[in-house]
């Protein structure tokens, strides 16, 4: 970012059009003892000290990885990475590359970023892939703003599956305040399932977003649903879980316009909660409503193969307030991440992980399912993830997990109330035979 002073007539005249005199007006509404407060730091430590203090921090953590079992789930999932993800990242050509809008000095990023479009289109069955949203829940917002672009805003109705993650719901939400956008299908039954949906869409209808599988891992079938949302005119987004893609059906088979979600499950760590990739794939029709980076092959002046960012003229950097969304950063570093996770392990690696969670989330429904008091609740297919209805509160319930070494799932009384005794049971190939047997034998003592 780069400072630019400015004159102090240029200062007066804008204090002047916000009504004060002078800078320190500015800052009236804080109380005169908290304006310049003492830091009172500690006396500086030597690097060996601090060091080690950082460390006696650091050993204060329990993590997923080493320190707890984790049945922990619902939009971030504790998967395998491959020792190799971490080393190509950590390369100095992509860890500190800037932006590659100089595709002269850029094309091991413009490659890298390519390449990852082309693995995510062949995932989704889609034609054309971005590489720039900052988590799942972004990519399904712009979504939205793909839909109203393409409606020049004619259309203002958006129907939500009452099973979309609640917080993906929530980002939709912000972004769309104050655009008049009509959210409905929030408060559906949610054993009704996607049918339900139908009766909803109408001629004013912009979008239709369902997630694939949905919140609580069910697996339906869109197509009759995505069929009906085409015959009133509107477009069908869906929220896919990657792992997910690679076992079942992909809705672009079922007709799906665009399809965007949380690529962390492929090559990107738990962490603290991001950062995280959001992938965006579209039908090639709506790319020029698509928002976020996008990167073309093509051929220089001496008949080479080159890349190229293409189609800029959606971003800001271009139309400015015209443009079609203001998400313009480079993703890069994490799409490299997914696209040497999804290389490295391959096509078969990736069927061996998808079927290791299915598996493994059944046997663990089975084992649960036979215990006084608790019970699975939908008795629809799901992949990795799963309903368990307990005798006591989910949080009480995890507070005793907790104590015996396990991350329970996720108490779905903080999104939906009425669900108080149901924890979201999340399971993948991270999880053995003997842990999912601790799981159920601590419930049982309990």
């Amino acid at each position: 970012m780069t400072y630019i002073p400015i004159s102090p007539k240029e200062r007066d005249a804008m204090l002047e059009t916000v009504g004060v005199k002078s800078l320190d007006d500015l800052f009236t509404a804080i109380p005169a003892k908290h304006r310049f407060p003492k830091l009172n730091l500690p006396a500086a430590l030597s690097e060996m000290e601090a060091a080690a203090r950082l460390s006696d921090l650091a050993a204060s953590n329990e993590n997923a990885r080493e320190d707890l079992i984790s049945f922990l789930g619902a939009g971030a999932y504790n998967h395998y990475v491959p020792s190799v993800v971490d080393h190509i990242l950590r390369r100095g050509e992509f860890y500190t590359a800037y932006t590659p809008y100089q595709p002269e000095i850029s094309q091991g990023t413009l490659q890298s970023i390519f390449e990852y479009q082309s693995l995510m289109t062949h995932l989704t069955g889609m034609d054309v892939s971005n590489a720039s949203h900052y988590d799942g829940a972004t990519a399904a917002a712009e979504a939205v703003n793909l839909a109203l672009a393409q409606f020049r805003g004619k259309r203002k109705k958006l129907v939500l599956s009452p099973a979309l993650h609640p917080q993906y719901r929530e980002v939709i939400h912000t972004y769309t305040q104050g655009m008049s956008v009509e959210e409905v299908g929030g408060e559906a039954n949610l054993e009704a399932g996607p049918d339900a949906l139908t009766a909803l869409i109408d001629d004013q209808t912009m979008m239709v977003m369902v997630q694939y599988p949905d919140f609580f891992g069910r697996v339906y079938d869109y197509k009759k649903l995505i069929d009906d949302a085409h015959a009133k005119g509107a477009l069908v987004c869906v929220v896919a879980n990657p792992t997910a893609l690679v076992m079942f059906k992909s809705p672009a088979e079922m007709g799906a316009d665009v399809i965007v979600g949380e690529a962390q499950p492929f090559g990107i760590p738990l962490w603290y909660g991001g950062p995280y990739l959001g992938f965006f794939t579209i039908k090639k029709q709506y790319v020029h409503k698509m928002a976020g980076r996008l990167v073309g092959e093509t051929v220089d002046n001496r008949g080479q193969r080159s890349y190229v960012l293409t189609l800029t003229a959606r971003e800001q950097h271009i139309k400015r307030e015209r443009a079609t969304s203001n998400i313009c950063s480079n993703q890069g570093l994490l799409a490299l991440a997914t696209a040497v996770y999804m290389s490295t392990l391959g096509k078969t690696g990736l069927q061996q992980v998808a079927n290791l969670c299915y598996q493994k989330a059944h046997y663990a429904a089975a084992e649960l399912g036979k215990l006084k008091g608790f019970s699975v609740e939908y008795k629809q297919t799901f992949f990795h993830e799963f309903v368990l209805r307990c005798p006591k509160p989910a949080s009480e319930v995890n507070e005793y997990l907790l104590a015996n070494g396990i991350l329970g799932g996720y108490d779905l009384a903080q999104d939906y109330p009425a669900l108080k005794n149901h924890l979201l049971i999340a399971v993948t190939e991270m999880n053995s035979k003997e842990e999912i047997d601790a799981l159920v034998e601590a419930l049982k003592e309990m």
